[in-house]
């Protein structure tokens, strides 16, 4: 960390070396080091299904709005349809945005973002998508979020720059959040980036006044508020598992998810031995199909 980035940087389970390099904890017993900190205690009579997505992609959507200041009246606009980018979508509403726009590629992501009231964009139609979103809205993005990381270009010689040490992040989908966000406007960065990258428009940046900020989220400091919206029933996280399965089955999951197999393309909750002893509730009023330990899919 220290010579990737002049600091060092907080540690974090089931990171590489460059955060720690704690092993994973997706198991069905883990160690977890100075967990007086971070674990909380949830509260009872509360669906698991409701409170699960809090433990990381509700919690770094509320925190790229706090990063990007989304506020009451604004235009928003969030690179990335899954699960992370979705929550902060849905969550934007809450706070009172009042347009938000979805890029994507995926198609099945972009129609749960449209079924959630967003307006979609598919970047494969739209390759200039800063150009386009700036011929819908004339002044621009008020706030933007970049939810997908470096993973997420559009160039196809790209993967080739990469292999050869030519390029390490994309800089593809931050260039047009820069080029779609108004003036004066801010930027939030919650999608992975690690190392550097080339042909970053610093001038834009520069002269348009744009406020960056990004970083990883710290789940402990938005528990509370974000527990309480779920007591409250203003906040459900059981929309993002769109598939169910047994924690003996991880293996063949981390395949499937891999491989981008999963159904409903988010994400999969896993039940353990101890969930089932709980005799969690009925999985019927979730969009997913539950296979039990002896069914063959």
């Amino acid at each position: 960390m220290e010579v990737a980035y002049g600091h060092r940087l907080g540690g974090k389970l089931g990171y590489s070396r460059l955060c720690g390099g704690y092993p994973g904890d997706q198991a069905e017993y883990c160690r977890v080091p100075h967990a007086d900190l971070s674990c909380v205690k949830a509260p009872e009579l509360i669906d698991a299904r409701k409170l699960l997505g809090l433990t990381n992609v509700v919690t770094t959507a509320w925190h790229a709005l706090e990063l990007a200041e989304v506020q009451e009246g604004d235009v928003l606009g969030v690179w990335g349809c899954g699960p992370i980018g979705l929550a902060a979508q849905r969550l934007a509403r809450l706070r009172g945005a009042r347009k938000i726009y979805a890029m994507d590629k995926d198609a099945q992501r972009l129609r749960i973002a449209e079924d959630f009231g967003m307006t979609p964009v598919d970047v494969d139609a739209h390759p200039d998508v800063a150009e386009y979103i700036m011929s819908i809205e004339d002044h621009g993005l008020d706030r933007s979020i970049e939810a997908s990381g470096y993973r997420s270009s559009q160039k196809a010689e790209f993967p080739a720059m990469q292999a050869i040490g030519l390029e390490r992040d994309s800089s593809d989908t931050l260039s047009a959040i820069i080029k779609a966000t108004r003036k004066g406007g801010n930027v939030a960065l919650v999608g992975d980036f690690f190392f550097t990258t080339h042909n970053f428009p610093i001038g834009p940046l520069m002269q348009k006044a744009l406020t960056v900020r990004g970083g990883q989220t710290w789940p402990q400091k938005y528990y509370p508020f974000l527990m309480d919206l779920v007591v409250q029933g203003k906040l459900d996280t059981a929309w993002l598992f769109t598939y169910v399965d047994e924690f003996e089955n991880i293996a063949d999951m981390y395949q499937k998810f891999s491989h981008h197999e999963v159904p409903g393309r988010l994400k999969v909750c896993l039940v353990t031995a101890f969930g089932r002893s709980q005799q969690m509730q009925s999985y019927s009023d979730l969009p997913v199909h539950y296979l039990g330990a002896d069914e063959v899919e």
